[in-house]
């Protein structure tokens, strides 16, 4: 059981590979947080394997509100892009994309044969991927007087805020980074120093 702003991904790409009957699948498990992302890995696998029979995919992004889409890319409904999501929701992985090439090998597998390619496909590329331990954060800029300098660092630094820029000057300005689950501590106890003002942003 994990903290509720925290949550796992992958570290880098990875890949994976299965052969039945003669037809391979090839495997890619990627980090993305976008559906830019998405598509952007799959233009370059479609541009790199132009001759394969089908790219299935299964990602999920997000966390706690995850979008998920999975693709069947022409295999029979559900044969496909629901096997490579369910090895992601078996080990609890967001901001992910999983994508299974198939070279057809010239005989059918019938569906219970291409679910069980797609699983192990997508199994592999994951069995050869790093899991990574992520911290949802929010961001943040305050500014405040000089003389406040001291007790805002000493907040900061005992939330484990993570500085992002600084401007030092008669009126200071911060921007920062901290866990969600800190953000309300983080920000009260700002407010009890005189003259601050205190502004979310993006990241």
């Amino acid at each position: 059981m994990h903290d509720p702003d925290t949550y796992f991904s992958i570290a880098a790409e990875s890949h994976g590979y299965y052969r039945e009957k003669a037809s391979k699948f090839i495997s890619f498990a990627f980090p993305v947080t976008s559906e830019q992302m998405v598509k952007d890995h799959l233009q370059q696998l479609r541009k790199k394997y132009h001759d394969a029979d089908h790219y299935c995919f299964a990602y999920q992004i997000g966390f706690p509100e995850s979008d998920s889409r999975t693709s069947d890319d022409g295999e029979p409904a559900g044969s496909a892009g629901k096997p490579i999501l369910g090895q992601i929701l078996s080990r609890g992985l967001c901001d992910i994309l999983v994508v299974v090439i198939r070279y057809f090998g010239g005989t059918r597998l019938g569906i219970p044969g291409l679910i069980n390619a797609y699983r192990c496909a997508a199994r592999d590329a994951l069995d050869h991927s790093t899991t990574i331990f992520k911290v949802l954060e929010d961001f943040f800029e305050i500014s405040f007087p000089y003389e406040s300098l001291n007790p805002v660092m000493q907040i900061l630094k005992k939330k484990q805020a993570v500085i992002k820029h600084r401007v030092l000057d008669q009126v200071c300005t911060l921007q920062f980074s901290v866990r969600k689950s800190q953000c309300k501590l983080v920000i009260n106890k700002l407010n009890t120093i005189r003259n601050i003002y205190v502004y979310q942003i993006s990241s």
